[in-house]
């Protein structure tokens, strides 16, 4: 009777010391999003798309773990959009597990870090308003803000100083026979130059399939010339084996996009300009402003379109204000060709 007394008073401590350090380290993360897209190039007077949504979640810090799980709520009318076998149009991903993970962090010795990270997470490295992430995207959607290039996956990582280095092994379904594997270096400097390369290829695929393999090679620059201005971009090559394959074996798996045609390289790039006004004038009108250019040569070969539907350029202007825990973020940029306008707007508001 003495040793559960004894057990029970443990278990309460330890249950006491467990809430303890959550409330010490667990914070509540949220936000509530409104977007509208609308093509000046499209006859229709609507919106070209539109939803709002909401994110929440938690987020748990510590010196030897880091874990997140987000949600992704739409309202019955918003989501994801799939037609029936009657074409009738319905919705899902009401609510979406948009991120799960946990990180577990080993100090080596005083400059050198260890960590495994566990989940489901997203890469968009680039900062760009629009273009970029390469080494994720597919070529055929130009981004708009926050890309979701979501990637289940287990990573192993080390931090150098202010060298961070990741190479994970994603999964693209329940039993891991089609995947990739993804490596990026993030090398920050003392000075203001920030240089990430990455390599990506579905090197999963091929264990027990056959598949053409893609290679995905990106690297992204940000030098900050004054305070208030910087300059940023992307380079990517992205090319796919010439191999003497059986695409009529069973386990024959379709390239991941259907320009990924064997012996064709795309060479994408983007040169960005951010300035950030800190005068107390410019400060109060916008947080930032945005332009940039996009190249991709033979465009029209994504899309398997006839020449001079689309243009090989494409060019972004964002306005981003913050205010309070809200923020404004507005775009004008070009669509199929360059003089076709396209027009973007997003509201978040944050909340803890």
């Amino acid at each position: 009777m003495k040793f559960r007394k004894i057990a029970v008073a443990a278990l309460a401590m330890s249950i006491s010391a467990f809430a303890g350090d959550l409330t010490d380290n667990m914070a509540l993360k949220g936000n509530v999003q409104t977007q509208a897209t609308k093509s000046i190039a499209d006859d229709d007077n609507n919106f070209s798309s539109g939803w709002i949504r909401a994110n929440i979640g938690g987020q748990y810090k510590s010196e030897n773990l880091d874990g997140t799980i987000m949600l992704r709520i739409f309202a019955p009318e918003f989501g994801n959009k799939v037609k029936d076998g009657d074409g009738k149009v319905t919705y899902y991903d009401k609510i979406l597990a948009d991120l799960y993970w946990v990180n577990y962090k080993w100090a080596l010795n005083e400059n050198n870090q260890m960590n495994l990270k566990i989940g489901r997470w997203k890469t968009d490295w680039s900062q760009s308003t629009n273009f970029g992430t390469y080494v994720d995207k597919d070529l055929t959607k130009r981004g708009l803000w926050m890309r979701d290039y979501s990637h289940n996956a287990v990573e192993l990582g080390w931090k150098s100083g202010l060298n961070q280095l990741n190479a994970m092994v994603a999964a693209k379904n329940g039993t891991a026979n089609q995947g990739y594997v993804r490596i990026e270096d993030d090398m920050k400097f003392t000075f203001p130059l920030e240089v990430k390369v990455a390599y990506r290829a579905n090197l999963v695929d091929v264990v027990q399939n056959t598949a053409y393999v893609t290679h995905r090679l990106a690297a992204y620059a940000s030098y900050e010339f004054l305070p208030i201005l910087r300059a940023y971009g992307e380079y990517a090559c992205i090319y796919t084996q010439d191999d003497d394959l059986d695409t009529g074996a069973d386990n024959y798996l379709a390239p991941e996009s259907k320009y990924f045609q064997p012996g064709i390289y795309y060479q994408p790039f983007y040169l960005g300009l951010d300035f950030a006004p800190d005068s107390k004038i410019l400060s109060t009108i916008m947080s930032h402003l945005m332009v940039e250019w996009e190249y991709i040569n033979k465009r029209d070969n994504l899309y398997g379109a006839p020449k001079g539907t689309y243009d090989d350029w494409a060019w972004t202007v964002a306005y981003v204000k913050s205010i309070g825990k809200s923020k404004i973020q507005f775009s004008v940029y070009s669509e199929n060709e360059l003089s076709d306008v396209g027009l973007a707007f997003r509201l978040t508001s944050t909340i803890k």
